[in-house]
């Protein structure tokens, strides 16, 4: 298939730092280069990929200080994308919802994965606007509250690629680790009061957003400087992530929002480490309790659940990982998807595929 994947361009795909949306398109964009599609990548002009590449800004928009509207250059990138959109099977759209008024009369071979939450209120009438968007969810829970109202194409949770980060049987270090983005909703504050309950060290490598910046000074901040078994590291590669997560303990999840999927979770996994999560959002969907880790409603319980560490095997979380995560299974679930629109253009695509002598994966 001739397939074109969108993404955001805050991040260039994948991301140097923290970045979800851009480091699943840029997974699955591999991927399905690797299993012989034709895929033109619509990204940040440092972008790194196999996949024929479309400069649609010249670096990471986040990383950018020249940058202060992301705006004007998605809009830029989209017109870009209409204006050859003639020449692809399928459109993938990984930029929210900007695109929906360009695609109306192509919506029948396009999908658009939602990275986000649903539950606000004002998403509502900007669907029911655009009933002939394909869309796909990440996780059944994030599709909930619209769940009678979108034009549900499929469910397709994320996957890794499966040496993207090593399996560490021995973990090296004694310690719990917080991997994401300093935020209320992603509760760092639980993590330290946790750690700190169950005499652990706690290292919290994240990302302070602008507009968080108020909640690292005002609440965050001063926890860790009173808590001297917590380290506050910042931001890391993927190269840093793999010792991370591999010589944690566990990771600790203790979100307080409807996380539409968590991908931290599995990647944790994907080295043998354990999550200890609140039951919120994809959290059971994604955490099998007693065997990937452990799910929980309270501090309490995730103190209690530090102490049965012991009783999970990091082998069967990675064997887990394998069997419901890999990046090949959520390849295999969206081309599902491409194939059942209505528009898709498959006969056209085989014949060029056999043409070229590719073999399109079924």
């Amino acid at each position: 298939m001739k397939i074109a994947q969108i993404a955001p361009l805050a991040e260039r795909c994948p991301p140097r730092f923290y970045g979800g949306t851009e480091r699943i398109v840029s997974y699955l964009t591999e991927e399905l280069v690797r299993q012989g599609h034709d895929v033109t990548l619509f990204a940040s002009g440092d972008s790194r990929t196999a996949a024929t590449l479309v400069r649609c800004s010249d670096t990471a928009l986040r990383l950018n200080p020249a940058v202060k509207d992301h705006l004007p250059f998605h809009i830029m990138m989209l017109d870009e994308v209409r204006q050859r959109a003639e020449e692809f099977d399928i459109l993938h759209f990984h930029t929210d919802l900007l695109h929906y008024p360009l695609i109306r009369d192509i919506a029948d071979r396009t999908v658009t994965t939602l990275h986000g939450r649903l539950d606000l209120p004002d998403l509502k009438p900007l669907h029911a606007a655009f009933p002939e968007i394909p869309l796909v969810s990440i996780s059944n829970d994030q599709r909930r509250p619209l769940l009678r109202h979108l034009n549900w194409a499929g469910n397709v949770l994320h996957g890794l690629p499966r040496d993207l980060l090593p399996f560490t049987a021995k973990p090296e270090g004694v310690y719990l680790a917080f991997l994401g983005r300093i935020s209320p909703e992603k509760r760092p504050d639980r993590a330290i009061e946790i750690a700190a309950h169950a005499a652990m060290k706690l290292k919290i490598a994240a990302k302070i957003d602008r507009v968080d910046q108020s909640y690292w000074d005002d609440t965050i901040a001063p926890l860790i400087a009173s808590h001297p078994n917590v380290e506050f590291i910042g931001e890391i590669n993927e190269q840093q992530k793999a010792d991370f997560l591999g010589n944690a303990r566990a990771l600790l999840f203790p979100i307080d929002w409807p996380e539409p999927f968590g991908l931290v979770m599995i990647e944790a996994m994907a080295c043998g480490t354990p999550v200890i999560a609140f039951r919120s959002g994809s959290v059971p969907e994604v955490i099998d309790d007693g065997v990937s880790g452990f799910i929980v409603t309270s501090v309490a319980e995730a103190v209690d659940a530090v102490s049965g560490l012991d009783q999970l095997d990091r082998a069967k979380v990675r064997a887990t990982f394998e069997k419901r995560f890999s990046v090949e299974r959520m390849a295999q679930d969206y081309l599902a998807i491409y194939r059942g629109l209505p528009g898709v253009r498959t006969e056209a695509a085989r014949r060029r595929s056999d043409g070229l002598h590719l073999q399109v994966v079924a």
